[in-house]
């Protein structure tokens, strides 16, 4: 709902220098100053917004590019109205005071302070997260980056265990288990794992609990005909291997307690037994957890990429942040709907595996994931419209405060099943 404000000011965010400029109403620059990104600074900063405000920050409205950071933190705890503008909004309200193309920092922060001005409704307000919140976020984003660098760590052993050594492959085709790892340390080369003897590959499996294998069948296959490569190369691959192993157990250890500290905030955000008198955010965990498909990493990045919407119940905002709602493309006769790419990617993959994960344990989503195939759909289209079922579904929980129940009544959707709920 659009608010009117007696000044508005744009910050041109920087990491050295934040550019200020404060206008009012009727579009006349009241100041502009620079502001060095230092924590005495910003507070000095704050304390004449404050005065320039009248002592009433909440009629002072800041526009700024990132949602989040020391400076908008800051603000926002002042109760200065804070509202977060994409960097393509930016440039597209630019044009509209200039056709040249120039740019500069004075100019964007009077371009932020004027647009928020005329167009605030565009803009979408920053609120400050819960502190718990704020964990999961950092953690999740910690666990997402330590994933992919396990995945770099494991190509790279795949292709060395594939130039010399491929019996392990055929161990474990991806070189992604802690056993395999723990066997290359003590059988590094084909002819070290030759010499190895059944009690300590049986030590090892049942330190690692493994079962589908025996050592018997682990002995069978290293001790098979081992590639002819050109001398020095198994001395060159394996000393690369002994290198890439210290790194692949540390990451695989952080990662593994990042997972436990991310389920242990959770756990602090859905307290056990009656949730009476609780917090919303409290009760809204639980509510998210109980939907099918939904495990620890889910939502965790629910919580930490979609907050917001989330505490206002938006289900369209939400549906467009995760890429779920498509973009329709129409001119005359002309109209083509195309798939959402401006979104947050972590949450849309977190959306994608979501329904990905439901259409196998859920009924109702596997139903509807196989009408739509049946009616020609691709599956990211399909699982795109299982997520978007499914959100509607948590929206209306999160409004009623009621968890998942698979057999309550449903509306069918037209066109399919009759077990596919709307």
């Amino acid at each position: 709902m659009e608010q009117g404000y007696r000044r508005y000011v744009g910050i041109d965010w920087a990491t050295q220098a934040h550019q200020m400029c404060v206008i009012d109403g009727d579009r006349s620059i009241l100041e502009e100053r620079s502001v060095e990104h230092a924590g005495a600074a910003i507070a000095q900063c704050i304390e004449w917004l404050a005065r320039i405000s009248d002592g009433d920050p909440s009629s002072t409205a800041i526009a700024i590019e990132t949602p989040r950071g020391a400076i908008v933190e800051a603000l926002v705890e002042r109760g200065f109205h804070v509202y977060a503008v994409n960097p393509k909004q930016l440039d597209r309200f630019r044009d509209r005071h200039t056709v040249a193309g120039a740019k500069d920092d004075r100019r964007d922060a009077f371009v932020l302070a004027d647009s928020l001005r005329t167009d605030q409704p565009c803009f979408r307000r920053v609120l400050v997260d819960d502190p718990l919140i704020i964990q999961i976020r950092e953690l999740s984003r910690i666990d997402e980056d330590l994933r992919q660098e396990v995945n770099r760590l494991q190509n790279r052993l795949r292709e060395q265990l594939h130039r010399f050594f491929p019996q392990m492959l055929k161990l474990s085709p991806a070189a992604d288990e802690p056993w395999l790892w723990a066997l290359l340390v003590i059988a590094p080369t084909p002819v070290a794992a030759a010499r190895l003897r059944k009690a300590s590959v049986e030590k090892l499996l049942r330190g690692h609990r493994i079962r589908r294998l025996s050592a018997d069948n682990v002995l069978e296959e290293l001790k098979t005909t081992p590639l002819q490569v050109a001398p020095g190369a198994v001395e060159a691959a394996s000393a690369h291997i002994a290198l890439l192993l210290p790194r692949l157990g540390l990451v695989h250890a952080q990662r593994a307690d990042c997972g436990r500290r991310i389920e242990a905030l959770l756990e602090k955000l859905a307290p056990a037994g009656d949730t009476e008198g609780q917090s919303c955010e409290h009760r809204d965990v639980q509510i998210l957890r109980s939907l099918p498909g939904v495990g620890r990493v889910v939502a965790a990045t629910m919580l930490a990429e979609a907050s917001q919407p989330l505490a206002e119940r938006n289900y369209h905002a939400l549906r467009a942040h995760g890429g779920i709602a498509p973009v329709t493309k129409q001119s005359g006769k002309r109209s083509h709907v195309v798939m959402r790419h401006g979104c947050d990617a972590r949450l849309r993959n977190a959306f994608y595996h979501w329904a990905r994960v439901s259409t196998q344990v859920d009924p109702h989503s596997k139903a509807q994931y196989a009408a739509l195939r049946q009616r020609g759909h691709t599956h990211g289209r399909a699982l795109r419209s299982v997520a978007d079922r499914l959100l509607r579904i948590l929206i209306a929980m999160l409004k009623s405060a009621t968890l998942y129940d698979p057999n309550r009544p449903r509306r069918v959707s037209a066109g399919l099943p009759s077990t596919v709920t709307a």
